[in-house]
């Protein structure tokens, strides 16, 4: 009877941790680090090209100058679509032909034009928000 008692225990233990640890948002995901240089900030002002809205990363694309005054599209990269659809994202909050600005993390990759981890505002400053 107490060898039954102990493995009734035993199991309501095992399912109550792991219904815990079902029930635990799972937000672990690769780094930014290695790709994007943290240390340091780029900002790209121009007009949207398109957003393409997908899992597992949405990305923003901008028709804008470089540091050299060339015009160059520059690539954003966000979060997971079905993550920023809980914040109230759709593929129309953010159109083609918006005017925007990001500012963000520039691409360790040399020659690219890649921002990680950006804040959208409008030109003048006022925030993008679903």
């Amino acid at each position: 009877m107490v060898k039954r008692l102990f493995w009734m225990a035993t199991l309501g233990v095992v399912v109550a941790v792991g219904l815990a640890i079902s029930r635990a948002p799972a937000n672990a995901h690769h780094a930014s680090a290695p790709f994007y240089d943290d240390t340091k900030s780029v900002e790209a002002v121009g007009t949207v090209a398109r957003f393409v809205f997908r899992n597992p990363h949405s990305f923003l694309f901008i028709d804008g100058e470089n540091a050299d005054g060339e015009v160059v599209e520059w690539e954003v990269e966000m979060g997971a679509a079905v993550s920023m659809r809980r914040s109230g994202w759709t593929p129309e909050t953010i159109r083609a032909g918006d005017p925007i600005k990001a500012v963000g993390q520039p691409s360790r990759a040399p020659g690219t034009n890649g921002i990680c981890c950006a804040q959208l505002t409008r030109p003048d400053g006022s925030p993008i928000r679903p």
